[in-house]
């Protein structure tokens, strides 16, 4: 077509469809679910896919990601939501902070974090702990930006690199990964670049731009929670770990132990991440709901609020899902595929630039996954011995590059913290670009030992 072989021609539709998305959502304003609707359609069309193919393949892809996925939200959701009323986050990071002291108290807040960020929602996690944010800065006089840098630092890294969180969730749907090993491998690359992001970052940026926390959010938020009715350390850690754990078991039982042992096989099912966070949910109802003295009716309560937050992002997710179906199956990601071992570009680092390139673009951590994801996954079966759990952490660290004013986390923090546009460049933003450029670095340097 238009003297262009097959081939090129498929390449020039997916870059005019992946420009067309990001015009959509930034330029237009138009909300993602509908946007990646829209991209699928038309690449479906131009490309010369059938009608009913193009029709099933967004529903294959749709269903196929929230099949997992949407449930993985939900109740995820669901043990956030019973950990910010139960006071549990707030447990831990007084726990920390204790544990750290007054002077190394920017380290307790991102081990916090990290800690509490695990099964929650980078939004919630924020919302959860900022109050303690403002809390120490007014006990300790530190400046909020060298507390609060470690404590975004520390969610933002697990939110990218450690299932159960919906970006590595979905791309290890699209690359087949193994989520223990996934988990795992995330969780070793996650510390270390929290680390240097948060606390080493943190301190050196606040000594030119201190921050000065907004008075009335100061007001509204840090108020002083009451100790005793919070569920103590070793309760709450238990709780939120306990999904993690269980994940963890079932990989180590699938590699020591044969087929079709007993509890392997048990495994399997416990270890499973729908499993997993259902029981961790289950156990939360007790130690942060009954054991707290929030009564049965309240908790459902609770339960039906927690949800309505995630339709949109259930809702792009599965578009999302739909757009990667149509990459894969009219060919687009088959000639990216051949291009990349033509060119021989390693695979993780074209995880992480796809990623990354789309990121910047749309502001969408999700769909940059999703769609970097889609874009690569052909890779997988063209080079062998690509390492399908360090894939996915690539295509999360790019995921997380660069956020600036596309991005609703963006305005999120420059609010909270009440800095100029400026100064969320030098902090905000800064941060997260070396979260991903860190976090690249310490993955291609696990690929030379797994």
């Amino acid at each position: 077509m238009f003297g262009m072989s097959h081939e090129s021609f498929l390449l020039l539709d997916a870059v005019i469809t992946v420009i067309g998305l990001i015009v959509l959502i930034t330029k237009f304003k138009l909300h993602p679910f509908i946007a990646l609707i829209i991209a699928a359609a038309f690449l479906g069309l131009t490309s010369g896919m059938p009608i009913g193919t193009i029709i099933k393949a967004f529903q294959d892809g749709f269903g196929g990601v929230l099949g997992f996925v949407g449930i993985i939200l939900a109740l995820g959701t669901m043990l956030g939501k019973m950990m910010a009323e139960s006071g549990g986050a707030d447990q831990i990071a007084q726990t920390l902070i204790r544990a750290f002291g007054k002077e190394r108290v920017q380290w307790a807040m991102m081990f916090a974090a990290f800690l509490v960020g695990i099964p929650l929602f980078f939004e919630i996690g924020f919302v959860l702990l900022i109050p303690l944010v403002f809390i120490v800065a007014r006990r300790t006089g530190i400046s909020i930006i060298k507390i609060g840098i470690p404590l975004l630092a520390g969610l933002s890294a697990v939110h990218g690199l450690v299932p159960p969180h919906p970006g590595p969730l979905l791309a290890i749907g699209v690359f087949g990964a193994d989520i223990g090993k996934t988990i795992l491998y995330g969780l070793i690359v996650a510390l270390p670049t929290a680390i240097i992001a948060g606390p080493i970052y943190g301190t050196f940026i606040s000594k030119y731009i201190p921050g000065h926390p907004n008075q009335e959010l100061v007001d509204q938020l840090a108020r002083e929670p009451h100790s005793s009715t919070l569920p103590s350390f070793s309760i709450t850690l238990v709780t939120v770990l306990l999904p993690v754990f269980l994940m963890l078991l079932k990989t180590f039982a699938d590699i020591a132990l044969p087929d079709g042992h007993f509890f392997r096989t048990w495994m399997d099912m416990i270890g499973h991440p729908i499993s997993a966070l259902l029981l961790a949910l289950l156990l939360s109802l007790y130690t942060f709901g009954h054991r707290q003295g929030i009564g049965s009716k309240q908790i459902l309560k609770l339960l039906d609020a927690s949800l309505a937050p995630t339709a949109a992002i259930i809702l792009i997710i599965g578009a999302g899902g739909g757009f990667k179906q149509m990459l894969v199956t009219s060919g687009v990601g088959d000639v990216i595929g051949h291009m990349a071992v033509s060119a021989q570009i390693s695979p993780i680092l074209l995880a992480w630039l796809v990623a990354a390139v789309i990121r910047v673009a749309t502001g969408s951590a999700t769909v940059a996954t999703i769609t970097g994801a889609g874009i690569v996954v052909p890779v997988v079966g063209m080079i062998p011995g690509v390492n399908r759990e360090l894939l996915v952490l690539a295509t999360g660290a790019g995921s997380l590059i660069l956020s600036h004013v596309n991005d609703a986390g963006f305005w999120l923090v420059k609010q909270y913290f009440n800095m100029t546009v400026a100064e969320t460049f030098k902090t905000w933003t800064a941060m997260e670009t070396i979260l991903s450029v860190v976090a690249l670095g310490f993955i291609l340097l696990l690929s030379l030992f797994v």
